[in-house]
């Protein structure tokens, strides 16, 4: 098969991996591990894509998420990943939660859930101050509690857009942890990831960010779970874990570095709330389960091969990643189209599909050859390559 390549050529390329076929872990694994997957859309049903709320196809999202819980992963709802802001509102966000709250409680392996909640069901011109925050994110909360869900509090655009402080950010904070019943996941999102969250906390140096959140943490260490940080970067991130109080996770968010990161160097590790596990859930589920039993060359070997995939579908400009995501679930058949909510699939060129189709079978990650092959040759028909 003719693929376009970045150097603007078309070269010859057919698939060599081996599949990694999805299966349950055989041990209990030493690592919590969130995938935050995708919503599917049905694209028979969708009238106004670009303005209306999406058309899900449940049966198909749901049934993505049972394949992830059946590998021993947990799950991250409504996430960023599931377009939240891109094309998926609120309500359409609550109604995945209770769906997929009744699904996990049925499933035998009683997975771990833990599901977003934001200010998203109000516009920002109206969140203009620090108590309309708070009420857009307690509406948001108490669907999820009522729904049987953990609450990750998400990072909200609606605080840099009224240039809060950090004492802002701590009362706005405080409350909200104090309201809840069950410990909470905090949030980090970069601005790689959304523009609008540039100077998030009331920082714009990362040292006083440090100082906001790790004194957030230690006034309510009881409450809160972990912090998730998505800021594409090892270094701090290790250092951050560091000061963390005991009990306390940090669940990386760090889709280029993930491998060494959850490993850890011996004294502290990562866990995993990712966007990517969704993507390459075989290969990180086995390898998870080759940490647990101390395999420490099965984990790389595994993994090692998922990062570049990983780079590339998480490269510049970040917050587009989600195409790549819901392009491997097409290919692997866990949907039958690759239409996205708000149209997000035109979001990438042709040849970034062409290039994490390769790399998606060199991590094994193509679980039917046959069926990925004829769907690339159909992208690529449509983009005048082939026929």
């Amino acid at each position: 098969m003719w693929l376009p390549t970045y150097d603007k050529t078309l070269e010859d390329y057919r698939l060599t991996g081996e599949p990694l076929m999805p299966r349950a872990p055989s041990v209990t694994l030493t690592r919590t591990a969130f995938a935050a997957a995708h919503v599917i859309s049905d694209p028979l049903a969708e009238r106004d894509p670009w303005q209306g709320r999406p058309a899900v196809d449940w049966d198909a999202t749901l049934a993505f998420r049972r394949s992830l819980w059946d590998q021993g992963l947990g799950l991250a709802e409504a996430m960023d990943t599931a377009q939240r802001g891109m094309g998926v509102d609120w309500a359409t966000a609550k109604e995945l939660i209770v769906r997929t709250m009744r699904e996990a409680k049925a499933h035998p392996m009683r997975p771990r859930v833990a599901c977003g909640a934001g200010t998203d069901h109000v516009a920002l011109v109206e969140l203009t101050s620090t108590d309309a925050i708070i009420a857009a994110y307690r509406t948001q909360m108490a669907a999820i509690e009522a729904a049987g869900g953990q609450i990750i509090l998400m990072a909200t655009r609606a605080l840099p857009a009224i240039k809060a402080g950090p004492e802002d950010y701590a009362r706005v904070y405080d409350i909200l942890i104090q309201d809840l019943k069950e410990p909470v996941v905090l949030h980090w999102l970069g601005a790689m990831f959304d523009p609008a969250l540039t100077g998030y906390w009331g920082a714009a140096d990362i040292e006083t960010a440090n100082s906001v959140v790790l004194d957030l943490i230690n006034r309510h260490a009881p409450k809160i779970d972990g912090i998730k940080i998505s800021l594409l970067d090892q270094a701090h991130e290790e250092a951050f874990r560091a000061k963390l109080p005991a009990g306390v996770r940090l669940y990386t968010g760090d889709d280029f570095n993930y491998a060494a990161l959850i490993e850890g160097d011996g004294t502290h590790h990562s866990h995993a709330l990712l966007g990517i596990f969704a993507a390459i859930a075989p290969a990180a589920a086995q390898a998870l389960e080759a940490l647990a039993k101390g395999d420490s060359a099965t984990y790389h070997a595994l993994l090692a091969p998922t990062v570049p995939l990983s780079r590339e579908i998480f490269k510049p400009p970040t917050q587009y990643y989600k195409a790549g995501i819901a392009f491997l679930s097409w290919l692997n058949g866990t949907q039958r189209h690759f239409i996205m909510p708000a149209g997000f699939q035109s979001s990438r060129e042709i040849t970034h599909y062409a290039q994490v189709y390769r790399l998606a079978d060199q991590a094994r990650l193509l679980q039917n050859p046959d069926l990925a092959e004829g769907r690339m040759r159909t992208l690529l028909a449509l983009h005048g390559i082939g026929g």
